[in-house]
């Protein structure tokens, strides 16, 4: 089969298209015929480039969250069968000092034809769901649903303060808050992705680039601050910001830091006013099903901006890295150009 391999860490031009073995399915395993693989910052450019937390034994290949039609089972699978369309979540298990292990970390991930991963990561892809959209869906909707919640416990009619509402994760926050009764302020740096987060659901928009975050969040909120804000920036500049934005009891949330991730705190805000942090990138487990419905139903949109074929990895991590587009990059090693 046809794989995008690196053999030493580096830019994007380290990301080589190669022959490999095709990979046999083993005991609790399914071999996927991968129809498309999304192309993340931090689980693909940051591991990638030899900066993330765990390095992989190299040669390497990526891709946390590929979808495809089953082709072959291994022993003891039951509640799979081949044909069968299904995307996959990245936790493939957990280390004796129990950091999860991930698909495109750990073992090698989705940038190729096919892929065999556990079973039990698989879940069912709804008929009217395409391939493409289903591995956007699976990769931001769980996180989305379990921070707002699960995390958060967001409530029916509370104020959310999404940051990056136009990205990945932020564009799912938007619309998993809306799912679950809460009303949206979306806010991002541009006015196309205002617009955009808007166009998903959000109730108003703020472009942080332009207007005062804190001051907008609490004249929206008639002065009373937001409940909960969804913060997976981590920007030294912005955090305070959407954190001055929270209410008395708030809450905030956040499972990501591409701006940085180190930011200051005002702990008397913290205190004075009994809020929440809660830091936690696992998904839960019913999520999955919950987002990919949620898809199906027509409650839940994703933004793509471009789809490529699989001999063109280098230009979708360059386009990635520039982050010049509005939606994600995606692989689909089925396209020949």
């Amino acid at each position: 089969m046809r794989a995008i391999v690196f053999h030493e860490f580096g830019p994007p031009n380290v990301l080589r298209l190669e022959d490999v073995p095709t990979p046999e399915p083993g005991p609790g395993e399914v071999l996927l015929k991968v129809h498309g693989v999304s192309v993340n910052r931090t689980l693909d450019l940051v591991v990638r480039s030899g900066l993330y937390a765990r390095r992989p034994p190299l040669p390497h290949v990526l891709g946390v969250d590929p979808c495809g039609i089953v082709t072959s089972v291994g022993q003891d699978v039951t509640d799979r069968k081949v044909g069968d369309r299904v995307v996959c979540g990245p936790v493939i298990g957990v280390d004796p000092n129990g950091a999860p292990r991930l698909l495109g970390v750990n073992a090698w991930g989705g940038y190729a034809e096919y892929v065999k991963v556990p079973a039990r990561i698989t879940h069912r892809i709804p008929d009217r769901l395409d391939f493409q959209t289903a591995t956007v869906v699976a990769r931001h909707g769980p996180l989305a649903f379990t921070q707002l919640r699960d995390r958060a416990q967001v409530q029916r009619g509370e104020w959310v303060l999404v940051m990056g509402a136009a990205g990945g994760l932020g564009s799912a926050a938007v619309q998993a808050a809306k799912y679950l009764g809460a009303r949206v302020i979306a806010a991002a740096g541009t006015d196309a992705r205002v617009e955009a987060a808007v166009a998903l659901g959000a109730d108003v928009g703020v472009n942080y680039r332009k207007q005062d975050l804190t001051a907008e969040a609490r004249r929206i909120t008639a002065g009373a601050g937001v409940n909960v804000v969804v913060e997976n920036i981590g920007d030294p500049d912005l955090f305070p910001k959407a954190f001055a934005a929270l209410g008395f009891a708030g809450r905030l949330v956040t499972a990501g830091g591409h701006g940085g991730g180190t930011v200051a705190l005002d702990v008397k805000h913290l205190y004075l006013n009994r809020i929440t942090i809660l830091g936690d990138p696992r998904d839960s487990p019913d999520t999955f099903d919950l987002a990919l419905r949620a898809a199906a139903e027509g409650r839940f949109h994703v933004l793509i901006d471009q789809v490529l074929p699989l001999s063109q990895a280098v230009l979708a991590h360059e386009l990635t890295e520039a982050r010049e587009g509005l939606g994600k990059i995606l692989l689909d090693p089925t396209r020949l150009n």
